[in-house]
């Protein structure tokens, strides 16, 4: 298993999507880690103010920071969710990485749990980035399909 190191939004080269999520659930997250993901707990990420739950983690990719998962920068929002697409290169790690941690999301919701999450590109400026809210209803996303938007703090449900 691969170590990661939580790169610090405080640092003046770090130019990265960073990635945190809370729950209500007090189950150790980090035992699902992989070589494609990291749960790693108490992030200190300025974003974490936004977040709604006790337990908070960075989600941290194959490289350390949130970089390696799929994601659409604020300009590109309207594209939603959407499954790998031939047209638009993405590198399979990073579906995968996305993947995992949807399925992660969606186990705990279906326990009864809450769960949010906020991705940010951190910019070293130690402030929080302003973050928009959306709500994402898990039955109406699949896994392969999921991805975080820059700037968007995600509120889970799973309604039929």
């Amino acid at each position: 298993m691969t170590q990661y190191t939580l790169i610090s939004d405080k640092s003046d080269h770090a130019m990265c999507f960073m990635t945190i999520l809370s729950t209500s659930s007090d189950d150790d997250l980090s035992l699902t880690n992989s070589d494609l993901v990291q749960f790693i707990r108490n992030p200190d990420i300025p974003e974490e103010k936004y977040l709604q739950f006790k337990n908070k983690w960075f989600l941290a990719s194959d490289v350390g920071c949130s970089c390696h998962f799929r994601h659409l920068s604020g300009g590109s929002i309207e594209l939603g969710f959407g499954e790998p697409e031939a047209w638009f290169h993405e590198e399979n790690n990073a579906i995968e990485a996305s993947r995992q941690i949807a399925a992660c999301i969606r186990a705990l919701i279906q326990q009864g749990a809450s769960v949010d999450c906020v991705d940010a590109w951190a910019h070293g400026h130690g402030e929080a980035a302003q973050i928009d809210d959306i709500e994402v209803n898990l039955s109406e996303v699949s896994d392969i399909a999921f991805r975080f938007f820059e700037n968007y703090r995600f509120s889970f449900i799973q309604k039929p």
